[in-house]
């Protein structure tokens, strides 16, 4: 397949680059810095700037496009960079006509409770809310839209070593929807790598079609 990764250098983008160009994909990462970008000869490096004028152009063609868009989570300017960054993106992609967008989600906005989400609880981290929460609009404005072939990706509260989990690939995963996912009484978690291979399986499969699903290890 012919694919496209936004956000290629980043902690999830980066992985699931090096999962796409492991099954044999022809891969073009979008990125601020190209030179960060994977080194292999199914992978082609693009600066781009996803608020460009000529961004739409850029996705054109493509069987489909993940988008691991994020302004970083210690960007004071987190929650506005990220809606901008968004509403470029999905303005590119309906332009473009993209066959199937596959957004990197947060957990924030999995369900713990009925009406509960994971941000709105106490324990929920402030510092980093403003992203979070600005990922949590994001669901709301693909779930409210039908012009645009997409789908979200919502990690597990756990993600790889920072969060207390692994980082190793077992290339093994269980899907949820939108509640968090638990490993008894505890939040799951899942590595990086195997979250992009559920994300790679998705791709491929075009299996979340308009719909929000998550993921943990097993």
């Amino acid at each position: 397949m012919n694919l496209a990764v936004i956000g290629a250098t980043g902690y999830v983008g980066d992985a699931v680059v090096r999962e796409l160009a492991a099954r044999g994909h022809n891969i073009t990462a979008f990125a601020r810095n190209p030179a960060k970008v994977l080194a292999a000869a199914n992978v082609r490096a693009v600066a781009a700037d996803v608020t460009a004028a000529d961004f739409a152009a850029q996705l054109a063609g493509f069987d489909a496009v993940v988008s691991a868009f994020n302004p970083g989570w210690t960007n004071p300017h987190i929650a506005r960079d990220f809606r901008a960054g968004y509403a470029a993106i999905l303005a590119a992609a309906k332009t473009a006509q993209v066959p199937y967008l596959l957004a990197v989600g947060g957990a924030g906005s999995l369900y713990v409770a009925p009406g509960v989400q994971l941000i709105d609880t106490p324990a929920f981290p402030q510092e980093i809310y403003d992203g979070a929460n600005a990922a949590r609009e994001l669901l709301r404005d693909l779930q409210a839209r039908d012009d645009l072939n997409w789908s979200l990706i919502s990690p597990p509260a756990r993600l790889g070593a920072e969060a207390g989990f692994s980082e190793e690939r077992t290339g093994k995963y269980r899907l949820g929807q939108d509640d968090l996912l638990l490993d008894g009484d505890a939040p799951a978690g899942i590595s990086v790598a195997d979250l992009a291979v559920a994300i790679a399986d998705d791709v491929e499969q075009k299996a979340h079609l308009r719909q929000r699903f998550t993921v943990a290890g097993v």
